[in-house]
């Protein structure tokens, strides 16, 4: 790797850590820069998963005055987003890349549709209860663990748009607010990237130099990344995620 080529990638590090923390599809950023400076596809792929580590961990970190409160939903959906990126890490080292490509596009669509129309459908949801006299579970109930599961697979898989995803589930089954709730999408998207990277250290090879230089970026991006999202209002957050999801599909259509 030439200093050029690697401070393009250690550039690409500081763009995933600060967007990953903000909205998520960070790996938008850093995979194609992989590639582009030689690395194969897996190899590229299982170095991005363990470089971006560090910069959950700072983006979480910065989101912690949103995280009080919410231990246990956290823990729990965490059990869920652990389950499911292994799951993930196991399928990528397993199964043709083709078994994703078709439908990840039609999910992320999906999802952006549900941020949008988010707080028109909880207000529907929250009314229709009230009607019917029903309790609102706290958690999500198993539908969101459902969600969750199959998202963080495909994120320990991939990732691209995996934030988007957790964003629109969490955001439609717990009436809580964006903000605590993006502060608990950085903790789940860092225990599924820390999960895939600890299986790819058994069972696939690393470029090191790769997984330095994004680690380093990645790093200094969650820091920035958390100073920026938590200023967001709610419906500027939603227009960075919807414009961001839109960027994903393009990608990975003409991908």
């Amino acid at each position: 790797m030439t200093f050029w080529e690697a401070l393009a990638v250690f550039a690409a590090g500081i763009g995933a850590g600060t967007i990953n923390t903000i909205v998520g599809s960070g790996t938008l950023i850093t995979f194609p820069v992989l590639l582009a400076v030689g690395l194969p596809p897996i190899t590229a792929n299982v170095s991005n998963a363990l470089g971006l580590v560090p910069g959950s961990l700072t983006g979480a970190i910065g989101y912690r005055r949103e995280l009080r409160g919410q231990r246990r939903r956290v823990i729990r959906l965490g059990s869920t987003a652990l389950a499911g990126g292994l799951a993930g890490a196991i399928l990528l080292l397993t199964l043709p890349s083709d078994a994703f490509d078709a439908i990840v596009p039609v999910l992320i669509g999906l999802a952006l549709v549900l941020v949008v129309l988010q707080p028109r459908l909880a207000r529907a949801i929250k009314a229709r209860r009230e009607r019917e006299g029903t309790e609102v579970p706290t958690d999500g109930g198993p539908l969101l663990l459902v969600g969750l599961f199959l998202a963080s697979m495909y994120g320990g898989y991939f990732g691209a748009a995996q934030g988007v995803l957790y964003l629109s589930l969490m955001g439609l089954l717990l009436h809580d607010d964006l903000q605590r709730i993006n502060g608990v999408k950085n903790v789940l998207g860092m225990l599924v990237n820390g999960i895939a990277a600890v299986f790819f250290l058994f069972a696939a090879d690393f470029n090191w130099a790769a997984v330095g230089l994004i680690a380093a970026g990645a790093t200094l991006g969650g820091i920035f990344g958390a100073r920026i999202g938590r200023k967001l209002p709610p419906a500027a957050l939603r227009g960075v995620i919807v414009a961001v999801g839109i960027v994903a599909i393009v990608q990975l259509v003409l991908r």
